[in-house]
Order: structure tokens, then C-alpha cells, then sequence
């Protein structure tokens, strides 16, 4: 197969370099262009039939991704859409989901995540080019699976939970100032070594950002504080 033309569709020039960056190191994928906003997205869609995949911000200058997403779909343009973005509303995952997004990366994310979508997206491709005309279920259930397996990159580490993890990044968010693991423990019913795993797991995948805390006696005490989705 041909490699993947992938148009990024970000408003802020860090994140749209970045994943235009990205984009350049995951084999079977090239990229098209960059949009700034909605409007810029629709001209280079026109003035390019080969552009097959969408990355999406759903914050736009000129409107919400999913309007974009509307224009798109009702032009017929066959283009595959993967939202990149930070917005977490359900009601807004939900819309995405009904018109056709096919993969969900949230902000902040790292290379890693971000290529293990692509790489999910890219063997779902594989799969639909090698698959018969006349497909039976089994067939079907295989090209579906392949976007909704987990990618290795992001599987938890031995023992840690994702209802725990949950618990650890809403305590977080909460606490603009960050948390220590002690006070992360305390916040969610855990001892201060397994908060200290999980804020380490996330300070590792880029989510957080370790800060030192100096004042009272003994060692300086690391604190873990929320980076905000464009961090």
C-alpha cells in the first residue's frame, strides 16, 4: 500500500508542529498539510483529492471540529477522521463517534500514544485492503477489532488499575497546585507508594510535570502538577 496523506488540522502552532512532526515518524504515514482553522481545512480538502486521514482538533478559530466534520461528510469527501484534541465532554465524543470518527486521542498525550493510533488506524487499513469483496462476520469482527484494541504502548504496567488512575488524574485536576504522592494517597484511599506509581506512570507518559517542594525539615518532597492539554 501507498502511504497514508494525513492532513493535521490543529489551531495552535506548537501542537500542529508537533503533530506534523509526529506524523513524518510513523512509517506508512505522509503528510498532506496543515490547516490552522476550519476554513483553511475545507480550500486544502478541495484542492487535494488525496488526502485520506483527517487528525482533528475539535477547538478551531472558526468553529468546532464537528462542524467541520459536518461539511465534510456532506461534500462526500471519503477522508477517515481521528480526533486529536483535548475535549472531553461525552456529548461531544458521542457526536464524534455518530458521524464517523473512527480513533479518540486526548491531550496531553505522548509520541508513543499518539503513534500507536496510527499504527491501530494503519493495521485497520491492512486488514480492509486484504479482505475479500463479500466478507461473513468473522471478517467484519476482525476489521472492527483492529480499531479497538488497545495498543501495546499504552497498556497499564503490572498492578496499576484504570479505575485507580482515573482517581489519581481527577485528583489532580482538582488541585491546581499539584499533589505530592502523600496527599495523592490520602485523596484516593491508597498508601503513598502506590500514588507515588501511578503520578510516576503519568509524569512518565508526559501527563504531569514532576516540581520540586522545599520548605519544612528533611528532603525536598516531589510535587506532581496537571499540564494543561497543550502543555
Amino acid at each position: 500500500m501507498s502511504d497514508v496523506r494525513v492532513l493535521v488540522v490543529e489551531d495552535e502552532e506548537v501542537a500542529a508542529e508537533a503533530h506534523a512532526t509526529y506524523v513524518g515518524r510513523v512509517p506508512g504515514f505522509e503528510l498532506a498539510g496543515v490547516a490552522r482553522s476550519a476554513g483553511e481545512a475545507m480550500r486544502l480538502l478541495r484542492n487535494d483529492d488525496t488526502i485520506e486521514l483527517l487528525l482533528l482538533d475539535m477547538h478551531l478559530p472558526d468553529g468546532h471540529g464537528l462542524g467541520l466534520l459536518q461539511r465534510v461528510r456532506a461534500e462526500g469527501r471519503p477522508v477517515d477522521v481521528i480526533a486529536v484534541t483535548s475535549a472531553r465532554d461525552t456529548e461531544v465524543v458521542r457526536r464524534a463517534v455518530s458521524q464517523g470518527v473512527v480513533l479518540y486521542l486526548l491531550k496531553p498525550f505522548t509520541f508513543a500514544a499518539f503513534r500507536g493510533k496510527l499504527e491501530q488506524y494503519a493495521d485497520f487499513r491492512a486488514r480492509l485492503e486484504t479482505s475479500p469483496t463479500d466478507v461473513v462476520q468473522d471478517d467484519v469482527d476482525q476489521l472492527f477489532g483492529a480499531l479497538r484494541s488497545r495498543p501495546t504502548g499504552e497498556a497499564l504496567p503490572k498492578g496499576m488499575s484504570l479505575d485507580s488512575l482515573r482517581a489519581v488524574v481527577d485528583a489532580l485536576r482538582r488541585s491546581p497546585d499539584g499533589l505530592s504522592a502523600t496527599e495523592a494517597g490520602a485523596a484516593i484511599g491508597v498508601s503513598r507508594v502506590t500514588a507515588r506509581r501511578y503520578l510516576e506512570h503519568l509524569a512518565n507518559e508526559g501527563r504531569v510535570a514532576r516540581q520540586p517542594r522545599y520548605g519544612g525539615t528533611g528532603r525536598p518532597e516531589v510535587g506532581y502538577v496537571w499540564r494543561s492539554p497543550d502543555a
